[in-house]
């Protein structure tokens, strides 16, 4: 017999602890220090989230002769005019309230010019050097000052939970609260709130090379799409360019080698120490993340592959000592897998790196569902079809900040907590709890699978036959999940049993990336299909919407609308 959950009641319950989490938490304490704010963490707070994981840094518009009207154009064609420009507009003007909170109120320090200036270096895709960081430890910096802050407030904090299914109200008026497993005693819990947020991060996680660590396994974006939810751009899932590429068998492999490297003027060289990307592109390296990726692609296929099967990065020629000096955690990380980064060559591969798809979601974070509110990697729409590197920060912590301070408006003229619905309770943990005790699934082979099918099928270069293969094999991974059980011995901190329900999660999203990669025929920034390689009418522009319908999914393309600049023209050529 499954456990009847424990009920915790809060006004604000927050999904996530990286930045757009815990800037909501602090925002909805500033505007309304009386209120209950609750923080749900799967793992342990300021040791969970993907800003911690951030090293480049943070695209603000600070220094003379840059504006927000070229961050904005910057943000707009660098994704292919598929934004909703009035969240690019608000991520845009409120990053630089945003970077001066940190600073000020916060107490992260960035790197200066020898004038006192903040320093801004360069990075791919944008015309002017904006990024501000902290060394190439930028999100250490971040989520460090933002965990401090949190401890200090009157902020309850559920670590170590993980969020099962939102839970809609019985009375069909929005969202009552989320189901969640205490991971320590492996009983489930129901969190009653007035108002949610969701924040819990994207994590690519399904792609044989990734970034995020294993435990970012898209459970928001499952969640609601079980929840009915619109899913936006979620064909656009972005490859950064330089994965490290350590060897089979080592964790490292897929790990970050931080965008400032190019920026900074890194070489990339083939397999004859050639260096190739002036052939793709005329900004060569300095390209955005889409191009560089293919490109890396394509001379892989060409047969020009490294011995691991990538290209090398190359530094040298800047200078050891200044290369040591400027990416010291750089270095560092690929000499702990004995590579020397500084003065010799680096093997690197694309990995799957960012979601710039996800839950549909207004400037002010409402959602279609009311009660729920969406900030960060879970939600859709910012970036478009290419997120700049240096955008992904502060979408979080601008979103974040908005996200807080409106739930604690909002929640002012919620007397009552929504009872919620029992049928959707019994579900949830139907879905939940129902494989304990049954035979138990080989959850590797199906992992090994997954990761095959999307690095290969729905991966930086695409067409209809691989998708459609893709589509028999995700069923077929689908169903493999469903029948695999879990041994019911101990449930306090069972990793087999979390495995099978990031997996299930896992395999979920993948269905909406490639439902959305078929219905798009055209290639936009990080989505290139190979049968359809070029763009289509910018001015006719149509972003991809996923639901789920039954047990399947439905996909409708909806008209982009430009708001504030329509293709052809520049908010540029205005101001001037």
């Amino acid at each position: 017999m499954r456990a009847v959950p424990t009920t915790v009641e809060t006004d604000i319950l927050i999904l996530g602890s990286g930045g757009a989490g815990l800037f909501a938490a602090l925002h909805a304490k500033k505007a309304a220090p009386d209120l209950q704010v609750t923080v749900a963490v799967k793992g342990l707070l300021g040791k969970c989230g993907c800003t911690r994981m951030v090293q480049g840094g943070y695209n603000v518009a600070l220094a003379p002769g840059d504006s927000v009207e070229r961050h904005f154009m910057d943000t707009i064609e660098g994704g292919k005019w598929l934004n909703n420009q009035e969240l690019a507009w608000t991520l845009v003007t409120e990053a630089q309230v945003r970077i001066r909170e940190l600073e000020t109120e916060l107490g992260c320090f960035f790197d200066r010019n020898p004038d006192g200036s903040v320093h801004q270096k360069a990075f791919a895709g944008q015309t002017f050097d904006r990024t501000v960081h902290k060394g190439d430890l930028t999100g250490i910096e971040i989520i460090n000052r933002l965990s401090e802050q949190v401890w200090r407030r009157d902020v309850r904090r559920l670590e170590d939970h993980r969020a099962l299914e939102l839970i809609p109200a019985a009375d069909g008026s929005g969202l009552a609260g989320v189901l969640m497993l205490d991971m320590r005693t492996g009983i489930p819990v129901l969190v009653r709130a007035r108002a949610t947020l969701l924040a819990t991060g994207g994590g690519p996680t399904m792609y044989k090379f990734h970034t995020p660590s294993g435990d970012k396994t898209c459970d928001g974006l499952a969640m609601a799409l079980r929840a009915g939810l619109p899913l936006r751009d979620m064909e656009m899932v972005q490859f950064h360019p330089t994965g490290l590429l350590a060897g089979a068998g080592t964790r490292m492999t897929g790990t970050v080698l931080e965008e400032g490297l190019r920026g900074a003027g890194g070489y990339l060289l083939d397999a004859s120490r050639e260096r190739f990307m002036q052939h793709y592109d005329p900004r060569a390296e300095r390209a955005t993340r889409d191009v560089v990726s293919r490109s890396i692609m394509r001379r892989i296929r060409d047969g020009y592959a490294t011995p691991h099967g990538g290209v090398y990065l190359q530094m040298s020629h800047l200078g050891p000592a200044d290369v040591a000096a400027k990416f010291k955690g750089m270095v560092e990380r690929c000499a702990d897998c004995g590579f020397d980064l500084a003065g010799g060559l680096v093997e690197v591969i694309p990995t799957a790196h960012y979601m710039m798809g996800g839950v549909a979601f207004r400037p002010g974070c409402g959602t279609e569902l009311p009660r729920l509110y969406a900030a960060g990697e879970d939600t859709g729409g910012v970036h478009g079809a290419n997120r700049l590197g240096g955008n992904g920060v502060a979408n979080s912590t601008v979103f974040g900040g908005l996200a807080g301070a409106a739930m604690a408006r909002d929640v002012r003229g919620v007397r009552r907590l929504a009872e919620p619905d029992p049928h959707a309770i019994e579900a949830g943990l139907a879905r939940a709890y129902g494989p304990l005790g049954r035979p138990a699934g080989d959850l590797e082979a199906i992992r090994e699978a997954l990761y095959a099918t999307m690095w290969d099928d729905v991966g930086i270069l695409r067409d209809a036959a691989g998708l459609a293969r893709a589509g028999e094999r995700l069923d077929a991974l689908a169903a493999a999940v469903a029948e695999a059980g879990i041994p019911d011995g101990d449930r306090r901190y069972n990793l087999t049993w979390m495995d099978r329900l990031n997996l299930e999660n896992l395999v979920r999203v993948s269905q909406a990336i490639r439902a959305a990669a078929l219905a798009r025929t055209d290639s936009r920034g990080a989505h290139f299909r190979e049968d359809f390689p070029d763009a289509s009418d910018l001015a006719t522009s149509h972003y991809t919407v996923v639901r789920q319908a039954g047990e399947g999914l439905d996909v409708t393309l909806e008209p982009v609308a430009f708001t504030h600049v329509r293709p052809g023209a520049s908010l540029l050529d205005a101001a001037a």
